[in-house]
This record gives C-alpha cells, sequence and structure tokens, in this order.
C-alpha cells in the first residue's frame, strides 16, 4: 500500500516525474497498479512524458527513455512512435547511449521496418571502430535484424572482421556471418576463408561460432562440403582433445567438456563424412570414442551421444561402429526420459533402412513402447515395428500387433488394421497362416476393417480351394462367438459370403486338415446363423443383403434345409427394407420354379482375379497348403476383382 501511494504521488507529478524517473521507478509504478485501467492510465500519461522530451534535441534523458519504452513494448503497448530515437542514439560517441540505442533497434525493431535501411551506415561506421564493444554492438545488431539489402552493403566489412585480433568481436563476427550468408547466399563465398582460418582457433567460444558457419556454407553448397573436407583431421583433434580433457569451471556442464562445441562438431563430421568414405574413416575413432566414453547418465552426455549416433548413421561407417550406434538407441528407450525414448524410436527408423539386423536385436524393447502410455511414443513405436516386420519375424510382430489392437486407442485402430492387413498380404508364410491371421484381424479390428481388406481375404479364399473348408469353419466359430459384439459386422459380412458360396465343403469331414481345430458344423448351424445375422436389428443392411444371398445359395446344396430357407426367406419378405424384401422375393419365385432353374442361379462363383501375385508377395507356390494357381474367371459371370461387401 504505501509503494502504490507513493508511485501515485509520484504519477501525480505529470512530466516531472516522467523526466526524472528511472526505469526501476517506472517497473516499481507498474507493478504497484490494482487495475488494467489503472495501469493504462499510467502507461498513458508515461509515455506522454516521453513524447514531450523527445521532442527535446539537447534531452540528456534519451537513453532512459528508450530503456523505457522497450519496457513499455514487452508489457504490449505501442511503442513505434518512438522507434527513432534509437536511431539518433546510436549516431552518438556514448558508449552507454550506443548500447540503449542498439539494444532499442533490436527489441522495438525488426527486419521489415523501414527504419533499419536509415542506420546502415552508422552500423558500418560502428563496425570499424576501435572499441571492440562497440564492434560487437554493431555485429549482434546486424545478427538480429539484418536484412537482405543491409546483408550485400556490410559483408565486407563482417568478413574482414573474422580474422580479428580480438576472439570477442571474431565469436560475434561469425554468428552474424549466418545471418549474412541464410539472407543473401550469394555472398557465401566471401565467408569461406575467414571460416577456414576460424577452425583452428583455440577460442572454445570462437570455435563454436566457426563451426556453426561451417555447418550453414555447407548446407548452403555442396561446393563448400568439399572444401571443409580438408578441415576433418583438425576437428576430429579438437574433439578428441575435448574427450580427454579434465576438468574446467569454464566449460564444464555436467560433467562433460564443452558439450555445446561437441555437439555443433559432431553434427559437421556427420555433414562432412555423408557420402565420403576417405572422411569417414578419419573420423571412426574419434566416433567410437565419443560413442563409448560419453556417460549418458546426464542430459548434456544424452545429447552428445544423440548426435553421435546420427554421424555414424549419416557417415560411411563399418558395421560395428553402426551396432555400437544401435545399442546406444537401444539404451535410450530404456530411459525414464520420454523425450530420450522418442528421439530414439525416430533414429531407428532411419537406422532399419540402413542396417535392419542391429536393429532387430531391440525388437521386444520397440514392442514394449507400443504399449507406453504416451501417445507421441505410442505412434512412432508403431511407425518403426512396421518397417522391423520381415519374412522371419512376421508371424511374431504379427501377434504382439494384434494383441495391441484390442487395447489400441480408437484413433490408431484404423490405421492400425490396415497395416496388419498390409503386413499379412505381404509376408505371410503360407495360406493356412493367412487365413487363421486374417480372420483374427476381423476379430479384433471389428468395424475398423476397411472393405477392401475384406476383398482381398474373399480373393484369397476362392483361389484356395484347399482351405476354402477350413477358412468357412474359422469364420463360423468367430461369427458365432462375435453375435454380441455390434461392431464386427465386417466378420459376419465375409463369413456369410465364404458360408454361402463355400457352405457343403464348410460341413463335410473330407476338407478337415491336420491340427485343425475339431468343430463340427452341420448344415442346421449354418442356416441358423445366417438367420441370426438376418435378425439382427443392429446388423448394416449390406450384410444382411450378403445373408440372404448365401441362405438362398445354401438352399440348392443343402436338401434338408430347404423348409428352413424358405421360411427365412419369407420373414425377410416382409422387411421394411424394400430391397430385401425385394431379394427375398426373387429368390423365393426362382424356387418357387424348381431346381432345373434354382440350381444353374446358384452355383459358384468362379475364382475371382486377383490384383497381382505380387500382391501377396509370393505366398501361391509357397508352404504346405498352395499348390493352386490364381485363376480367371471365365465369361463375364464373376470376372474381375470382388466388389463391395453390397455386391457380393
Amino acid at each position: 500500500p504505501t509503494s502504490g501511494a507513493t508511485a501515485a504521488g509520484r504519477s501525480g507529478n505529470g512530466d516531472a516525474f516522467t523526466m526524472s524517473t528511472r526505469l526501476r521507478d517506472l517497473i516499481r509504478s507498474v507493478r504497484a497498479c490494482k487495475t488494467a485501467a489503472e495501469e493504462r492510465a499510467l502507461v498513458a500519461k508515461e509515455s506522454a512524458g516521453i513524447r514531450a522530451s523527445l521532442k527535446d534535441a539537447e534531452s540528456h534523458f534519451s537513453h532512459r527513455n528508450v530503456a523505457k519504452l522497450m519496457y513499455l513494448h514487452m508489457l504490449g503497448y505501442p511503442t513505434h512512435w518512438g522507434q527513432m530515437e534509437c536511431v539518433t542514439l546510436i549516431a552518438r560517441a556514448s558508449f552507454p547511449e550506443k548500447r540503449i540505442g542498439y539494444l532499442g533497434l533490436m527489441v522495438l525493431l525488426d527486419e521489415r521496418q523501414e527504419v533499419t535501411m536509415m542506420v546502415t551506415n552508422t552500423i558500418k561506421n560502428d563496425l570499424k571502430h576501435r572499441n571492440h564493444f562497440i564492434a560487437g554492438l554493431a555485429l549482434c545488431t546486424l545478427g538480429n535484424i539484418c536484412t537482405a539489402e543491409m546483408a550485400r552493403d556490410v559483408a565486407p566489412e563482417v568478413a574482414s572482421l573474422l580474422h580479428s585480433k580480438n576472439s570477442y568481436v571474431r565469436k560475434k563476427a561469425a554468428l552474424c556471418s549466418v545471418r549474412i550468408v541464410k539472407k543473401v547466399p550469394d555472398l557465401a563465398d566471401e565467408f569461406v576463408p575467414g571460416t577456414s582460418e576460424l577452425l583452428s582457433d583455440r577460442h572454445h567460444g570462437v570455435l563454436l561460432c566457426a563451426v556453426t558457419l561451417a555447418l550453414e556454407l555447407c548446407v548452403l553448397d555442396q561446393v563448400h562440403v568439399t572444401h571443409f573436407r580438408k578441415h576433418v583431421p583438425v576437428l576430429v583433434k579438437i574433439l578428441m582433445s575435448l574427450i580427454r580433457a579434465g576438468y574446467s569451471a569454464e566449460h564444464d556442464v555436467g560433467g562433460h567438456a564443452d558439450p555445446f562445441l561437441q555437439v555443433k562438431l559432431l553434427q559437421l563430421l556427420a555433414k562432412l563424412g555423408a557420402g565420403d568414405a576417405d572422411a569417414s574413416d578419419a573420423m571412426s575413432d574419434v566416433l567410437a570414442n565419443v560413442a563409448s566414453n560419453t556417460d549418458g547418465s546426464k542430459n548434456a552426455g544424452n545429447a552428445i551421444l544423440y548426435e553421435a549416433v546420427n554421424a555414424i548413421i549419416g557417415t560411411e561407417s563399418v558395421g560395428g561402429l553402426r551396432v555400437l550406434a544401435v545399442n546406444i538407441l537401444g539404451r535410450f528407450l530404456g530411459n525414464k526420459d520420454n523425450n530420450i525414448r522418442y528421439v530414439a524410436l525416430n533414429t531407428l527408423a532411419k537406422v532399419v533402412a540402413v542396417d535392419t539386423q542391429a536393429v532387430q536385436r531391440h525388437r521386444h524393447t520397440i514392442v514394449d513402447c507400443v504399449k507406453d502410455s504416451d501417445v507421441t511414443i505410442r505412434r512412432s513405436a508403431l511407425q518403426l515395428v512396421y518397417a522391423l516386420v520381415n519374412d522371419s519375424n512376421v508371424e511374431t510382430l504379427a501377434k504382439e500387433l494384434l494383441d495391441y489392437l484390442g487395447v489400441a486407442d480408437v484413433e490408431f485402430k484404423s490405421d492400425l488394421t490396415r497395416r496388419i492387413a498390409q503386413l499379412i498380404t505381404k509376408y505371410a508364410p503360407d495360406r493356412r497362416w493367412h487365413v487363421d491371421t486374417t480372420v483374427e484381424l476381423l476379430i479384433k479390428g471389428g468395424s475398423y476393417v476397411a472393405e477392401e481388406e475384406a476383398r482381398d481375404f474373399i480373393v484369397l479364399i476362392t483361389n484356395s480351394p484347399e482351405l476354402q473348408g477350413y477358412a468357412g469353419r474359422a469364420l463360423f466359430r468367430a461369427a458365432f462367438e462375435s453375435e454380441q459384439h455390434s461392431n464386427r459386422f465386417q466378420l459376419s459380412a465375409v463369413a456369410a459370403w465364404v458360408l454361402g458360396e463355400y457352405g457343403d465343403a464348410v460341413v463335410a469331414q473330407s476338407t478337415r486338415l491336420q491340427g485343425e481345430v475339431h468343430t463340427v458344423v452341420a448344415e442346421a448351424d449354418v442356416v441358423k446363423l445366417l438367420e441370426s445375422i438376418l435378425g439382427d436389428y443392429h446388423a448394416p443392411t449390406a450384410v444382411k443383403q450378403v445373408a440372404i444371398t448365401a441362405l438362398a445359395k445354401l438352399g440348392t446344396r443343402f436338401k434338408t434345409q430347404t423348409g428352413a430357407v424358405r421360411g427365412a426367406m419369407g420373414k425377410v419378405g416382409t422387411s421394411a427394407n424394400v430391397e430385401l424384401q425385394q431379394r427375398a422375393s426373387e429368390f423365393c419365385g426362382i424356387f418357387d420354379r424348381g431346381p432345373a432353374l434354382a440350381v444353374p442361379l446358384m452355383e459358384r462363383l468362379p475364382p475371382f482375379v486377383m490384383k497381382s501375385k505380387e500382391a501377396l508377395h509370393g505366398v501361391a507356390g509357397r508352404g504346405k497348403h498352395e499348390g493352386t494357381a490364381v485363376h480367371s474367371a471365365p465369361g463375364g459371370g464373376g470376372g474381375g476383382t470382388a466388389g463391395g461387401v453390397g455386391d457380393l
């Protein structure tokens, strides 16, 4: 309350208060304001006083006014009317005034302001100033607000400062050069000689800035990469000295000697070693040293290890070094910090394309990450698991993915079912396993299984005569056990289609395979299952259309169930759905005209044409239960691939 009263009292003195108050007094006054309206009133009065002061060309408070303007700018109040005072201050000879002026330029202006064009000449003069602190101020300002036009004007001066005798100036000149080459890439060649010289500097700050500049030059042009490759031995020597360096209070962070410089050196080595065997060989020893001797118990060490891994992966490293890098990423996966695990998963995704076998060793840890509570970890782990699947591990990983599908979040299920279906199709060891796994996918995927996957499965069954009865029984069991689940209509549609086409093979004992789950399926059981689908009020119309067509086909093959089929048709004939009612009536009319018409019309469809043999990735001709080639459907009665469930 006392400070608030004091502030209010001071505010009441008008311009006198404004002219004499320091920045700290203004800050206290603003903090003492109890309401937003009171603060706005104080800022308005202060702004008016600053405007009045700025009109006085001989004012001794210009630097104080600009400091207060910067504070008001940070509070969110408009200060554009005071920007010209910054231009005035940097033109003065006094260092304190120049310092505030340059700071105001960086805070109050950006490169889009036209005012920046008015300070170019002053900055050029200050770059040549004998006082290295003033030259440093000019370099800092250029590094923050330099435009393309300014960059072209000051590039020669900045490039010459890279050779300055003062390490303070060399460091700031290198950072300013980064901004210049980003704004005007054509000027990059002017900075290459100076950068090469700075890479041998003994000052850590200068060296860090020089490596940053070299990295930027390498990104801009491959020619510069070739130029800087001759400095690889020097960079390796510097990095090795950092690894072996003892404790230094000036550079130690978390027990590591200048980790910022180590990280930048590793990034530059990765860039220089990419695609060059000689450069990669020259840096392999130091990369192995960094990977082996860096302690990963703290964040600084993890940052160094991560960049070392990227360097190993990005260069032409030997296999043993890549295995070491992958093992480091494997340790990252066991870290409690989700950020470290996330970068490990993303990096492993890059390594898979280079050395799949090394990543396979950490397969179990990666699969465990799929069940993590963090959604970003789960998503990254899933992408990596997809990349890890091959012919030798598809059975194990498909089971893991299917187990996860049962508990996965809703937003993952659609993509997950699609990916699993693709992996099954691509890497299935034999058709029997393909059938078993797809049935499980239909059960666990439910409504998230797309029609395309269901059609592909049907195409496979039509082209596998030896598995038609086996597939039908597997689908019968799955559909029978799933009657209480309202989201498995894709399973019901596929089961109805297969039972309608191959119901006689499903009930036949002769079609049983060795090791098959013993299931006795009677003709009546098949008819009852199809009736239950038709009677399910929640079932989509498309699924019921498939079921009624299946019943009609079975009516000509199950002689003992003709009456039950006709009874089911009669019930559907009273349906409120016009499409179902019409189908039931037409099928009843066909049956009324006798077997001579019904049997030919209800015969099996010929095998559907597969999209391509590659679609099954060599499934045809492999495994025990394979021997039927892909057939084309004769004529036009069943040719082409299967349509949607509503068309089958």
